[in-house]
């Protein structure tokens, strides 16, 4: 099967993502030519190294790879295993022209990432994503950050991969569950900048599900392609790029009341959080309420949360609003929402009334 490959253009910080079956046996070819030394550093959690620990130190036959294992789940990303990683990457001497390796769903890439970027001011890593979410969203673009107890991702840099490696093949040892949360993310590129994409989602998104080779290479480079365009015109989110957040605002309130633990994973918080986006665009007389209820129905027939009210019964619009003002996208006190005219076209909307954002929630939650 064909290996993809997508430019991210960043002038002279531009990384290609590769994308195909079987990546991981020859990922130390596709390294080797970046290396500074024939030397690396792994970091990756107990689930990732057990599952494809074995096929990652085949693929780096020939480079000395020393591994760091950390615990699996969102608590990882914490202040407390960032200052433990930063240390054992300090007494394992990585240099500033040394690679990093992130292997593993989107905690590891981001903690990794954000280790590296303050490590010796800055020191290069890859992204090898094993998650479907990690390949079509965190391990692309350099966004790299650790939890606070206040909010998810609160505390972070900007600072891009060398390289990104995504092995499709590593989708196999995902659960159901973590398939479709990932998947959450693709669907966001289709309704914020692609609506013909969309389409084609409704069309094969069981598919892809349930282990289309073809049909997940396709959508991972159509998701990666996006969102490189995306960075490469608004690295740093001062404009377009917050459109990759559809959702999002939403969805980290669910996560934070959640305690950002495997009770909402966060493509689970960010399925219900379009959901929402559409329904109170719609509220907002910005798109059909057809749209919204085809976005829903599309999310539901993949198992994804789209009712917040079934998600707990002690959920409440206060206690999500709170944790919605400490988004990282807050001006001056006002909530700024990524909402929609219609599938395909986002619209960032930085005048969202917090009162009537808390009445929506309300009707949406039941308290």
């Amino acid at each position: 099967m064909t290996t993809e490959t997508v430019r991210v253009p960043l002038g002279d910080r531009a990384y290609d993502i590769h994308i195909g079956a079987g990546l991981l046996e020859t990922a130390g070819t596709i390294l080797s030519p970046l290396l500074n030394r024939e030397r690396v550093v792994v970091v990756t959690d107990e689930n990732v190294f057990a599952a494809q620990g074995q096929a990652l130190k085949n693929g780096l036959s020939g480079i000395n790879a020393e591994f760091i294992i950390l615990k699996p789940g969102e608590a990882t990303k914490s202040f407390d295993v960032f200052q433990d990683l930063t240390g054992r990457l300090l007494n394992l001497g990585v240099e500033r022209d040394d690679i990093v390796i992130a292997f593993g769903g989107g905690v590891i890439g981001d903690l990794t990432g954000f280790a590296c970027a303050v490590l010796r001011r800055g020191c290069r890593f890859a992204q090898i994503p094993t998650s479907l979410l990690a390949q079509v969203d965190s391990a692309v673009g350099g966004k790299t950050a650790i939890n606070a107890p206040q909010g998810k991702n609160l505390i972070g840099a900007f600072h891009q991969p060398t390289v990104v490696i995504a092995d499709i093949v590593s989708l196999e040892t995902l659960s159901p569950r973590e398939l479709r949360a990932g998947y959450a993310e693709i669907v966001k590129y289709g309704l914020i900048s692609d609506a013909p994409f969309f389409d084609w989602l409704e069309e094969n998104g069981a598919a892809l599900l349930t282990g289309d080779q073809a049909a997940r290479i396709y959508a991972v480079k159509k998701s990666c392609e996006a969102k490189a365009a995306i960075v490469s015109a608004d690295e740093h989110e001062r404009g377009k790029r917050a459109l990759l957040n559809l959702g999002h605002t939403f969805g980290h309130a669910f996560e934070a009341v959640f305690g950002f633990s495997d009770k909402l994973l966060h493509g689970e918080g960010v399925a219900l959080g379009m959901v929402l986006a559409f329904e109170y665009s719609a509220r907002r007389g910005m798109c059909n309420a057809d749209q919204a209820t085809r976005v829903k129905a599309h999310l539901a027939a993949c198992d994804l949360p789209v009712e917040a009210s079934a998600l707990s019964n002690n959920l409440t619009a206060a206690t999500l609003i709170e944790y919605m003002k400490q988004d990282k996208k807050v001006e001056q006190g006002a909530l700024t929402l990524i909402l929609a005219n219609t599938i395909g076209d986002g619209k960032i909307v930085k005048d969202a009334d917090i009162e009537d954002v808390a009445d929506f929630l309300k009707e949406k939650t039941g308290h």
